[in-house]
């Protein structure tokens, strides 16, 4: 079993930053791609940004030159680097991990970018 748990979400102003964690635990024997989605109210999970392993990093457009994806896999852990936020980035942010075939996600954490 794998287990992803978060962190580093909250609430900032528009124009600021923020960044998010994801440490995967359990019995892994090796993580494929790492990455990160987002659900607000009344929308579907959307696939805000993924990494794979040894592989270069994937972006939605609404996010592309704002946050930066990256990860430890010495630590399995993932980041996401998020600046310029904009009110549009307010949501709950999932973390998911491509284990030996199986997807796995975390609890989510609330990003709210608000004035």
């Amino acid at each position: 079993q794998v287990r992803l748990v978060e962190s580093g979400g909250g609430l900032v102003q528009p124009g600021g930053s923020l960044r998010l964690s994801c440490a995967a635990s359990g019995t892994i024997f090796g993580i494929n791609n790492m990455g990160w989605y987002r659900q607000a109210p009344g929308k579907q999970r959307e696939l805000v940004a993924r990494i794979p392993r040894g592989g270069s990093p994937i972006y939605a457009d609404s996010v592309k030159g704002r946050f930066t994806v990256s990860r430890d896999n010495a630590k399995n852990t993932v980041y996401l680097q998020m600046k310029s936020l904009k009110p549009e980035d307010t949501a709950v942010y999932y973390c998911n991990a491509d284990v030996t075939g199986s997807s796995y996600w975390g609890q989510g954490t609330q990003v709210t970018v608000s004035s």
